[in-house]
Order: C-alpha cells, then structure tokens, then sequence
C-alpha cells in the first residue's frame, strides 16, 4: 500500500497505447511515484505539461508529429524547473546524445524493469543524471572509439611511446639505446620523429605532455 506524502508526478509520454497503460500500472505501484497524464505524442505532451505541470516527464523519441527529442527541448525551455527521462527503444549513440543535448536529465531503453523506471525516475527528480547501463556503454564505447581517433598519442606507435616515456623519464639516448636494443642515432631519429608528430620543440613542455596524458607520472 503506498505511504502517505509528496509523489513525484510524472507525465507518460508514447503512442502506444499499451506501453502508455504499461507503465501507469508499474509505476502507480510504486511509493511515492504518481502518474498524473498520459500524451501519445509530442504536441500532446507539451499541452498537458501545460495543464498538469508534473515534475517529470517519462518521454518516448520516436513519436509522429513532434518527435520525442524536440518535445523535450520545447519541454525544457517552456518548464525549466521540470525533469525529463527519455525511454526509448533506440540506443545509439546518436539519440542518446541529441536527447542529453535537448535537456533530458536520463536515458533508458524500453528493456528496462520496472523497478529500473522508477529508481530513474527517483535518481532524475533529485537532481542527478541517471543512464541505464545499456546507454552508459553505449556513451562509453563511444568516447574510447573518439580518443583512439582524436587523441595525440595515436598519431605514435607503440615503439614511440616506449621511447617517449623513457626520454621524459630523463633517460639519456645511450641509455635508451641499451635499454631497447637499438642504436643510439635510432634512437634520436625516434626522439626527434616523436617531437614532431606531437608539434612539441622542447623537453619541459614533453613531459608537461606526457603527465598530462598519464605516460608518466608527476615528479
């Protein structure tokens, strides 16, 4: 039975009937959570936020009309001071990111329990960003996939940032030299090939890099 206080009202918004009921009867089980409207599309949901003004709006993407992601940056810009979570069956990386771009505090795919819903729900209303664990894989395998593309240090092979962390470790070309079983001019040619792929002209600011990329650490 749910307890006496403050729920959290939460606006439904997807054109399914079924899911639109699904979640009324998970979520008005649970304590503290209370389903105050239902929208089957974006344009709805923006008119019954104006009547109802809930304190978040459980959001779908792929609606027809007004699009999810649009309603929600309308949504956000008319009601500042109300939440959204998306629940969504997609979770690329694109809608993720234009969804969070849009305004939206959380990310959920439709695979989600319903315990998860309302622990996102929870999460959101207080102030926190919440992404299921689908979606926070998703984001994360993206940003590898964007630094292995973007970052400095791929522009060197794994022989160069073996020498680099060694030069910045203050070791001489002979030591190098001796410690990887090259030459000490090869070793040079290395140096000097890592400083200009890098765009750096000096050793301060090379061990200013490598600190800061985690080659080695602070002295």
């Amino acid at each position: 039975m749910r307890q006496a206080g403050v729920a959290i009202t939460v606006l439904v918004v997807d054109d399914h009937t079924v899911v639109r009921d699904g979640l009324r009867y998970l979520l008005d089980a649970e304590e503290g959570i209370e389903v105050v409207g239902a929208a089957a599309d974006g344009r709805e949901a923006l008119k019954e936020a104006e009547r109802l003004r809930p304190d978040l709006v459980l959001m779908d993407v792929a609606m027809p009309g007004l699009n999810g992601i649009e309603a929600t940056r309308r949504f956000r810009k008319a009601f500042p001071d109300s939440k959204v979570l998306i629940l969504s069956m997609y979770q690329s990386s694109e809608y993720i990111y234009r969804a969070l771009d849009a305004g939206a505090q959380g990310y959920l795919v439709k695979e989600s329990t319903g315990h998860e819903v309302a622990a996102a729900i929870r999460a959101v209303h207080a102030g926190r960003r919440y992404l299921c664990s689908r979606i926070a894989d998703t984001i994360l395998e993206q940003y590898i996939r964007n630094c292995r593309a973007s970052g400095p240090l791929e522009s060197l092979n794994g022989r160069e940032r073996e020498i680099l962390q060694l030069v910045v470790e203050g070791r001489t070309s002979a030591q190098i030299a001796g410690q990887v079983s090259l030459s000490t001019k090869t070793v040079e040619t290395y140096r000097s090939r890592i400083m200009r792929k890098l765009g750096i002209d000096d050793l301060p600011n090379l061990v200013k890099f490598a600190i800061q990329h985690g080659i080695t650490p602070p002295g």
